[in-house]
C-alpha cells in the first residue's frame, strides 16, 4: 500500500549498541518469552532518542523489523551506492537485546528511488534485482533469518484490475520476477526463511474474496514451479469499521498451510478513522477486530510470529492516509501515545501466550 512510502530516508540516525553473535539469542531480560514471538516495526532514531519508546520495545518485543532502512529508497540513493547505516544499527540493537530482526523488503512496487526510472529493459531490471539481492542478503547472511522477499504483488482489487500489481519488476519481467527474487535470495542465503507478504484478505467483501483467489492462484503456480517459497506474511492492516470474515479467512489460511507454507502476521494494526470518537469504545472495537483476525488464523495454524506496524499510537503511519475527520488522534496500535497498554495489547498477549 502507498501508506509506507512516507517512511523514506532520514531513518539512518546513529544508535550505539554492541553486537552479539547472531542467532545466539539469549532471552531478553526485560520481558518473558511469548509462546508465539511478538514484535513490531520500529525506527532507529526513536530507539536512540526516546527512552520511553526504547523501554516499551524492550518490555514487549522479541522480534523487530525496520519501518524503513531496507527498502530500496532508503538503501540506494544512487545506482552505485548502498547505505546500510539504519539496518546495521537496528540489527546491532536486536543482537544486543536478544531479539531477532526480520528483513523487509527486497522487491516492492513502491519506495523506489528516482534513479530506477532509468531501468527500462528486461536485462537492466534483471541485473538490478540480482545485484540488490546479492548485496543486501549477502551482507546479512545468517543474521537476518526471515525475509519478505516480495511485497504486495497482487493488485488491490483483482476483480476489477489485472491480478498482478504494476511495478518496475512486473512491467519489465512479468510474474517471473517473483520466481527470480525467491530463487536468488535462496541461493545467497540458503538457510533464510523466504516470505511472500501481502494484505487485504480478511473482510467479507467481493474485493477481499477476489484477492484471496488471485493470491492462491499465484502461490499455487509458484509452488508448482518449485519456487523456494517458505511462508506467507499476512499483514493485517484491518479496516476497523469492517467485520472479519472468519470463515473465509480461515479457509484461505488452510489452503495456504495445506501447500506446506508457514504463516506469519507481519504488520498488524487497526485503521480507526471511521470508528466512534470515544477512545474507550474505539479501543474495544480495535481489539475485537484484531482478536477475530488472529483467531481466524489460529483456528488453522499457529503463526510463527505476530508483528504490529509500530508499537505506540504516538508514532504510526495511519494518520498520514487515514486521519479522522473529527481531528482526534488515531489509536491503531497496542500502546497508546503515553506507551500504556490498550485492549489490543491484551488481545495480543492472550493470543501469543505471553504473560500479561
Amino acid at each position: 500500500m502507498r501508506r509506507r512510502q512516507f517512511v523514506l530516508g532520514g531513518l539512518s540516525a546513529g544508535l550505539g549498541a554492541g553486537a552479539l553473535p547472531a542467532l545466539a539469542r539469549a532471552p531478553a531480560k526485560t520481558t518473558a518469552r511469548a509462546a508465539i514471538p511478538f514484535g513490531a516495526a520500529m525506527r532507529v532514531d526513536l530507539l536512540r532518542d526516546d527512552p520511553d519508546y526504547r523501554r516499551a520495545v524492550l518490555e514487549h518485543c522479541q522480534v523487530l523489523v525496520g519501518e524503513g532502512g531496507l527498502k530500496w529508497i532508503d538503501l540506494r540513493p544512487a545506482a552505485d551506492r548502498f547505505v546500510f547505516d539504519h539496518p546495521d544499527r537496528l540489527l546491532a540493537f536486536a543482537d544486543a537485546h536478544g531479539m531477532q530482526m526480520r528483513g523487509h523488503t527486497l522487491a516492492w512496487y513502491a519506495g523506489m528511488p528516482k534513479w530506477t526510472e532509468a531501468i527500462t529493459t528486461k536485462q537492466a531490471a534483471e541485473r538490478a534485482l540480482y545485484e540488490h539481492i546479492d548485496t543486501v542478503v549477502g551482507r546479512y547472511k545468517g543474521r537476518i533469518p526471515s525475509w519478505d522477499v516480495v511485497n504486495e504483488a497482487i493488485s488491490d482489487n483483482p476483480a476489477i484490475d489485472k491480478p498482478m500489481r504494476p511495478s518496475l519488476w512486473q512491467d519489465l519481467l512479468g510474474t517471473q520476477h517473483i520466481d527470480m527474487a525467491f530463487r536468488r535470495t535462496a541461493a545467497v542465503d540458503p538457510k533464510a526463511q523466504l516470505v511472500l507478504n501481502d494484505f487485504g484478505f480478511e473482510n467479507p467483501t467481493g474485493q477481499c474474496r477476489a484477492k484471496r483467489t488471485a493470491f492462491l492462484r499465484l502461490v499455487k503456480e509458484l509452488k508448482d514451479r518449485g519456487t523456494p517459497l517458505h511462508a506467507i506474511g499476512l499483514q493485517g492492516h484491518l479496516p476497523g469499521e469492517k467485520e472479519i470474515d472468519r470463515e473465509g479467512l480461515s479457509r484461505f489460511v488452510s489452503e495456504l498451510h495445506g501447500m506446506g507454507l508457514a504463516i506469519l502476521v507481519t504488520e498488524l494494526d487497526v485503521i480507526d478513522d471511521k470508528l466512534p470518537p470515544d477512545p474507550a469504545i474505539r479501543d474495544e472495537i480495535v481489539a475485537s477486530r484484531a482478536q477475530a483476525f488472529l483467531q481466524a488464523i489460529g483456528d488453522v495454524v499457529r503463526p510463527e510470529v505476530v508483528l504490529t506496524w509500530g508499537i505506540s499510537d504516538k508514532f504510526t503511519w495511519v494518520p498520514i492516509w487515514f486521519s479522522r475527520k473529527d481531528g482526534l488522534p488515531n489509536r491503531p496500535l497496542p500502546l497508546d501515545a503515553n506507551y500504556q497498554p490498550k485492549p489490543l495489547m491484551r488481545v495480543i498477549k492472550a493470543f501469543t501466550g505471553a504473560k500479561a
